[in-house]
């Protein structure tokens, strides 16, 4: 992985924004990273209230239930988000990491004695899905059913809304299953938890899981498929951590600044407003490009470089604000446990084959991870 061009780069330059379509509706694009920042914390201005219409595109024929906590505004987002957190936040629970370690060391292991692997199914598909299932406390046997699922719940193989259907009808089971015998998982968390004094509904229970699932899935196999690329095209940055470990926590940072493998996210304006000189009626949405705001220069100094020693760092891959991504904690354990495995185990890596993932649109082209990404892992001597 090298910089990824930037496509957002003369509209930010010359007015901060982009107007493009998406799904017929032509969305202002706020580019520049200050204003997204800003934007992001500004919930009543842009807001997350809206069902369905937070993602790009939009997902009204892939699920049948707001995602929650994300497509809610505080306060109401603050308490659900209150629900589930302390499950996210096992990724920095020493039992976890331990977990994650010792099974991301084992993919290492496994890809050194073979003559090739393919990164993203058989190596960051199987981790993502594997490290989950610790996150969840379900049983990693549950990981298989996750991993026939493909890179993306919605979109990857079929037609997004048998997959959507795919899934909820997992989910359902699985919430059934734990009302009739309750244990200390993710699916069980739910059926017990209550929002202001009564018990959640099954939508809500049902829109939790879906989120769960449908984010941070794709986004953590593309970066950790771009890692082991930006390894194999830059054969000194081995080294370079190696020699120092201590850099792993900015490189960590740095990959995720330069992949944002989520280019945007939705907000819809519930009043009447003007969107850098673009008037957008109440109702309609605004894109919060993550992927621009990465790449600005007002911020990030030599943007298009990959410093792997770069800080400060302030990245908005994770967005930002009231609604920053619950998974953070758990997508940093995982590439920066990755690297650590590299650097005590891996001498070399080789890309054999590969082609880039890109996210084509009317108004911009973005590479954002690999369809396939074939390398060779030499052993460190």
């Amino acid at each position: 992985m090298s910089a990824p061009n930037d496509p957002f780069k003369e509209p930010r330059e010359k007015a901060g924004v982009l107007r493009a379509k998406f799904q017929g509706d032509t969305l202002p694009m706020i580019l520049r990273h200050e204003d997204v920042r800003k934007a992001a914390k500004d919930w009543k201005t842009y807001s997350n209230d809206a069902p369905f219409r937070v993602p790009i595109p939009s997902e009204e024929a892939v699920r049948t239930v707001r995602q929650l906590p994300i497509e809610t505004d505080p306060p109401d987002h603050t308490e659900y988000r209150d629900i589930v957190e302390p499950f996210f936040k096992r990724a920095k629970d020493p039992a976890v990491v331990s977990q994650v370690e010792a099974m991301i060391d084992s993919l290492v292991v496994e890809a050194l004695g073979r003559e090739s692997v393919e990164i993203v199914r058989e190596f960051a598909l199987p981790l993502q899905s594997r490290a989950l299932t610790f996150l969840l406390n379900v049983p990693e046997s549950e990981a298989k059913t996750w991993i026939s699922w493909g890179t993306h719940v919605f979109h990857d193989g079929g037609s997004g809304e048998q997959k959507g259907k795919g899934l909820e009808v997992y989910l359902t089971e699985q919430l059934d299953r734990a009302a009739r015998n309750p244990g200390e998982d993710f699916f069980s968390a739910l059926t017990r938890a209550q929002f202001r004094g009564r018990p959640l509904t099954r939508d809500e229970m049902m829109g939790f899981a879906n989120l769960t699932f449908a984010g941070g899935r794709d986004t953590v196999i593309h970066t950790v498929s771009s890692v082991l690329a930006y390894l194999g095209k830059n054969p000194s940055a081995l080294e370079f951590l190696r020699k120092d470990p201590s850099r792993i926590v900015h490189a960590v940072e740095e990959f995720f600044r330069v992949v944002t493998p989520l280019t945007h996210i939705g907000r819809v304006c519930p009043v009447d407003t003007v969107v850098q000189g673009v008037p957008v009626k109440a109702g309609d949405r605004v894109s919060l490009c993550w992927a621009s705001a990465n790449q600005d220069e007002a911020a990030f100094d030599a943007p298009e470089e990959v410093r792997l020693d770069r800080k400060p760092n302030p990245h908005v891959a994770f967005g930002f604000g009231a609604h920053v991504c619950l998974g953070a904690p758990h997508a940093r354990l995982l590439v920066r446990t990755l690297l650590q495995s590299c650097i005590d185990r891996v001498g070399a890596v080789t890309i054999l084959d590969s082609k880039a993932q890109v996210e084509e649109e009317a108004s911009y082209s973005r590479t954002s991870g690999y369809e396939y990404l074939k390398v060779r892992l030499a052993p460190l001597a």
